[in-house]
């Protein structure tokens, strides 16, 4: 397979324990560059853990994930971030205490390129004006909405291939949540692989070039997003019909 066809990540037959707990049971997908994958599926499915094992946060007991086609076995966050594969986590995970800019300073902690930072910056406030104008403030004094902006602004910072992205939508209005999602979207067209998390299924799949269902840690269901929309079992089960 040549480089342009593999895919840019690549999770096969993946178990992950919480010591007793078996939270992903061999589950397997890949995601080509320049794609939108959702995962969908109930609480507890195992969607997080599949994001904080793919960002190195969590050690598999088994399996493998390939990214770019290096084995991430081993691999620490941080190196992971340097290789292009950033995580914007579950619950926003902004710095309460820090400006809007110093967090978005932070996203870019591994990088020298001062110039290019700076226009990065500009890029990032372009897509959120709001954390432009909430530049000085400190983060924690953020709406729940403008906290999301700044920690997908944050991740882009580190110029990521492969961002991912843990339940964006949560806590948030219909109407936050419609255009953060709008945002997303607007990065993907830009050339951003994105693994996205979301308890939202019409969303999620609405978006989604390809998607994925977990139950009880196993992809029981795969397709297309519009694939996967149109199911009556998905429906029935995700989308209350």
């Amino acid at each position: 397979m040549s480089e342009a066809s593999a895919p840019l990540l690549k999770i096969e037959n993946l178990d992950v324990h919480y010591g007793a707990i078996h939270a992903l049971r061999g589950a397997s997908f890949s995601i080509a560059q320049g794609e939108i994958v959702s995962l969908i599926g109930a609480n507890g499915a195992g969607k997080t853990t599949t994001l904080r094992a793919v960002s190195g946060m969590l050690k598999p007991s088994a399996g493998k994930i390939t990214y770019r086609g290096e084995d991430l076995a081993g691999k620490k966050p941080h190196q992971l971030v340097a290789k292009g594969l950033c995580h914007a986590p579950e619950g926003r995970g902004v710095f309460p205490n820090l400006t809007v800019l110093e967090n978005l300073h932070l996203g870019a902690f591994l990088r020298r390129d001062t110039a290019a930072i700076h226009e990065d910056l500009e890029k990032g406030f372009g897509l959120f004006p709001r954390l432009r104008e909430r530049a000085k403030q400190l983060a924690g004094t953020l709406s729940g909405g403008e906290q999301q902006m700044l920690a997908i602004a944050r991740a882009l910072m580190a110029r990521p291939t492969l961002l991912l992205l843990d339940e964006p939508s949560l806590g948030l209005a219909p109407q936050i949540t419609e255009a953060i999602f709008q945002i997303i979207e607007d990065i993907n067209r830009a050339g951003m692989t994105i693994l996205l998390v979301e308890q939202n299924a019409h969303l999620a799949l609405g978006i989604a070039h390809h998607a994925h269902v977990l139950e009880t840690g196993s992809v029981v269901q795969s397709g297309t997003g519009r694939e996967l929309l149109k199911s009556p079992e998905i429906r029935r089960a995700y989308l209350g019909e």
